[in-house]
């Protein structure tokens, strides 16, 4: 099992009600949970019995009351409407982010440069593993959401892109 397959089935138990998933395979073994603080965990009790990571969920993308007066209402929605338009590349793993390949590279992609789908736009680190993140639209990146070199949650925002 690669870990795009792991991390397909960790999209599916989180859209679903599903509240545990254990995958065997001879030496490999891969339990997925959702609790009620929306946990994942991925544990290979084959190769170690302790988890190999646990995160919680972002506090931003949970759902929270806030009262904005009226005349900052005005300003929000004409930020949102000028956002509508763009598309966003979000993290498919929690790990740490990463703008180049190396310190002493340049980075993958600039504010104004264009991508493709297929196009390296990052790298991910997770578990000592650097994983290449690769656009799936074509646009113009108009903004970077994350610093380099800071943790990552899964599906957290990376990059906006203006679609062409």
């Amino acid at each position: 099992m690669d870990f795009k397959q792991i991390q397909e089935l960790i999209k599916m138990v989180n859209k679903s009600n599903i509240g545990e998933l254990t995958i065997e395979q001879k030496d490999f073994k891969v339990t997925i949970k959702q609790k009620e603080e929306k946990i994942t965990q991925v544990v290979n009790p084959a190769m170690n019995p302790q988890p190999v990571y646990t995160a919680p969920v972002h506090p931003a993308t949970q759902p929270s009351t806030v009262s904005v007066p009226a005349a900052e209402k005005n300003k929000t929605v004409v930020a949102e409407t000028s956002d509508a338009n763009l598309l966003t590349i979000k993290s498919p793993m929690i790990g740490t982010f990463y703008r180049k390949a190396s310190p002493d590279k340049p980075n993958f992609i600039e504010v104004g440069g264009e991508v493709a789908p297929g196009t390296v736009v990052c790298i991910i680190e997770a578990m000592k593993l650097f994983n290449e993140i690769e656009s799936e639209v074509k646009g113009k990146i108009v903004k970077v959401l994350v610093e380099d070199a800071s943790p990552v949650e899964y599906d957290q925002p990376l990059f906006l892109v203006e679609p062409s």
